[in-house]
């Protein structure tokens, strides 16, 4: 029997993926924990029509990425830290801070985990942070850490 699979199933396939099984294992298993679907002319229409949908939202989620870019070209955002010997700060300055920073004066949100710089920020200066946005979308925030006076 031949059926669209509904979520990846161990040793037969992936999702929206058609294969053929035996007419037990189809009836008795992936049906009853709706795991697949027959094939007929109305399932496949559907199929399609999903992956469409999911094909035009990647497509915008990467034009959304694109123009972020170019906002985040224009947004140095600003930490003022205590500052110890050599201009080392105490501490330092977090993604998590550099994250809640952009969503408070910018309402742009980026998970601290897209960022592609790790390293602490503990020195007095400027630094250029990569931020993965999008596959293959890399845009750069610059962050400016200055005494506190």
């Amino acid at each position: 029997m031949e059926v669209i699979l509904l979520a990846d199933v161990k040793k037969v396939g992936k999702k929206n993926q058609t294969v053929n099984v035996s007419d037990g294992y189809a009836n008795n298993f992936l049906f009853k924990k709706k795991l697949a679907v027959p094939v007929s002319k109305r399932s496949v229409e559907i199929l399609e029509e999903q992956q469409e949908n999911a094909r035009l939202a990647d497509q915008k989620a990467k034009e959304d990425a694109i123009k972020l870019v170019e906002v985040l070209k224009g947004i140095t955002l600003e930490f003022d830290a205590k500052v110890g010997k050599d201009s080392k700060i105490f501490g330092s300055i977090s993604l998590k801070q550099i994250e809640e920073e952009l969503k408070a004066k910018h309402n742009i949100t980026i998970d601290k985990r897209k960022f592609l710089d790790k390293g602490p920020l503990d020195m007095l200066g400027f630094y250029k942070l990569k931020i993965e946005l999008y596959r293959g979308v890399v845009g750069e925030i610059n962050v400016h850490i200055v005494e506190r006076k």
